[in-house]
């Protein structure tokens, strides 16, 4: 009975001496030396298992921290980079060459962008210059063509539109008030400074510094209390450059949409326009928006061939453009003035009553004054009766207009009299027009669009004048600019010489008169042209495709350059109105 109870306590203890050999083991085997390779592959899988992943997330964390070091050390290089020129360039470069500079860059995008896009049908164009002049075309929104306009896609007419909204005077505008307003003074520097009545630097700098030197250096109070007003002064005026900014950008948006709207339900509505762009294969939308853009802008490009010729019926779509081609242009002052007026009367703020009385202070070209303003609509509208009733006295029975009813013919006239200033669409064939309305149609595409009649000069225009004669020293280069009239005449004798042997064998097409269009209309950024007809040839060429070309497709490739040069130097033409004043034509 004892054996049997003795029996399992026996198991037992061999068991537990079993265990506790094993475990003896085992420990003995952690405590000796790693003198075989299975020892280290066994101690590597066991420490890798466990710190694989905290190994690897320091060296991705480490990792990160450093390539974030250097992301932000080149992201402030080259920011520095970029500011250290920017001042540069506003500071020793001349503004001419900076828009020049924009409009030769736009172009040449541009032209990359219409190279690497395929045509609609097969380009008759024989080399890429007559690309990178249609682009310089829409870019400076000057309207001339080399080109069928039917031959592009309907990417590459997206494409134009971009370069005529970008090259449009009012969106070049707004970049140079936002440039104004980005290097205005950092005024909590100069409140800064304007607490210490004896930083006379900082006074003199900011304008409010009243006390002259025979005065005494006791009225520290009142030239703090000047120092003061005049840096809340600045504060309002930064606004004011901030809030003008917006009414643009809102201006060119509401317009632009609205228009766009307009256009596109008259198009889907009526038959005959809806008609005429399924036969040419134009998308609604984009012939809508190419079509607003370039009336606002006053490019005078279509996506049609034949221009607004084929639209000449629809006198309601005319009408709509009507509009467009005043608002972007000569009646822009008027309507900018308008629109700050109206937001100041329901929004009570100060910034834009201080617009509507600091206009010169804006540095905005396009803000005049109320009394210019009136003076600027009563001289567009003069102008347009006295063309409006030329047109109809000469052209109203015309060829041009046949199979139109008298309505239709007054509004294609109204259309064709407001596009002669600066829009350079067309619903007539100008070859066929008098010549005394082509003369009259020259000397309105010369003008500048805010021309206008000053029988009173008013005070501020008297003041600027009678300071700039007495103080304005003229440089030399001043001396050696001439005339805008002087340059016109140069360009037109360039085009003489480099077409002369057209001029001799074709002078029905190349003759002064349509250079002179040509030229002008280039210089003017209208677009003008009497085009280039095979009919009118005197001895017949039998590669002469009836197209619908300007003038300036059928020159050679020295007569497109030139023209090319006067559309950059026409869009930059107010860089030059002041020249030619040391000639004395007495």
């Amino acid at each position: 009975m004892m054996d049997g109870l003795e029996r399992p306590h026996a198991q037992m203890n061999a068991n537990n001496m079993e265990m506790s050999a094993l475990a003896q083991k085992h420990k003995q085997e952690q405590q000796q030396p790693f003198n075989t390779l299975s020892h280290w592959k066994h101690y590597l899988l066991q420490n890798l298992k466990m710190n694989r992943f905290a190994y690897l997330g320091r060296k991705l964390h480490h990792l990160f921290r450093y390539s974030c070091c250097k992301a932000a050390s080149l992201i402030r290089f080259h920011q520095t980079l970029i500011v250290h020129l920017y001042w540069f360039t506003v500071s020793h470069v001349h503004p001419y060459f900076i828009h020049l500079g924009y409009f030769i860059i736009l172009s040449l995008l541009g032209y990359l962008a219409l190279k690497f896009s395929k045509p609609r049908t097969f380009p008759v164009w024989s080399n890429d210059f007559n690309l990178f002049f249609t682009s310089v075309s829409a870019s400076t929104v000057s309207g001339l063509s080399v080109m069928e306009m039917e031959v592009l896609s309907n990417n590459q007419l997206i494409i134009v539109t971009i370069l005529m909204l970008l090259g449009g005077e009012i969106f070049t505008s707004l970049l140079g008030l936002v440039f104004s307003w980005f290097n205005f003074p950092n005024h909590q520097s100069n409140k800064n400074s304007g607490n210490n009545p004896n930083s006379r630097e900082d006074q003199i700098e900011l304008g409010v510094l009243s006390i002259s030197d025979s005065e005494p250096q006791n009225k520290n109070d009142q030239v703090t209390t000047s120092q003061n007003g005049n840096v809340d002064n600045l504060n309002l005026k930064h606004s004011s450059i901030k809030h003008l900014g917006y009414v643009v950008v809102g201006y060119l948006i509401i317009v632009h949409s609205v228009g766009c709207i307009m256009v596109s339900l008259y198009l889907s509505i009526v038959p005959s326009a809806k008609g005429m762009l399924r036969n040419k294969g134009l998308k609604l939308q984009t012939f809508a928006v190419f079509t607003i853009v370039s009336s606002f802008a006053n490019c005078g490009l279509v996506p049609t061939n034949e221009n607004m010729i084929v639209l000449k019926k629809n006198s309601g779509l005319l009408l709509l453009l009507i509009p467009y081609m005043l608002l972007g242009n000569t009646l822009y002052p008027p309507c900018l003035r308008l629109v700050i007026w109206a937001l100041g009367k329901s929004s009570n703020r100060e910034e834009f009553f201080y617009i509507l009385k600091n206009q010169r202070q804006m540095g905005y070209y396009h803000m005049l004054s109320r009394f210019h303003c009136y003076q600027l609509v009563i001289t567009v509208f003069v102008l347009f009766a006295a063309q409006f009733i030329l047109f109809c006295s000469l052209e109203l029975n015309s060829e041009n207009l046949e199979g139109l009813n008298l309505y239709q013919k007054l509004v294609a006239l109204m259309f064709q009299t407001v596009n002669s200033r600066h829009a350079g669409e067309s619903v007539l064939n100008l070859s066929t027009v008098s010549s005394a309305i082509l003369v009259l149609v020259v000397v309105m595409m010369y003008m500048p669009p805010y021309t206008r009649f000053l029988p009173i000069r008013d005070e501020e225009d008297n003041n600027k004048k009678d300071k700039k004669r007495s103080n304005r020293t003229k440089s030399i280069m001043e001396n050696l600019l001439l005339s805008q009239i002087s340059y016109l005449a140069i360009f037109v004798i360039l085009i003489c010489i480099t077409e002369r042997d057209k001029f001799r064998r074709d002078p029905l097409n190349f003759n002064l008169l349509s250079t002179t269009i040509e030229v002008v209309g280039a210089y003017g950024n209208v677009g003008f042209s009497t085009g280039y007809s095979c009919e009118r040839q005197l001895e017949p060429d039998g590669h002469c495709k009836k197209g619908w070309t300007g003038l300036a497709g059928h020159c050679s490739i020295k007569g497109k350059l030139i023209l090319t040069l006067v559309m950059y130097f026409g869009k930059l033409k107010k860089f030059s109105r002041n020249g030619g004043k040391a000639w004395a034509l007495s």
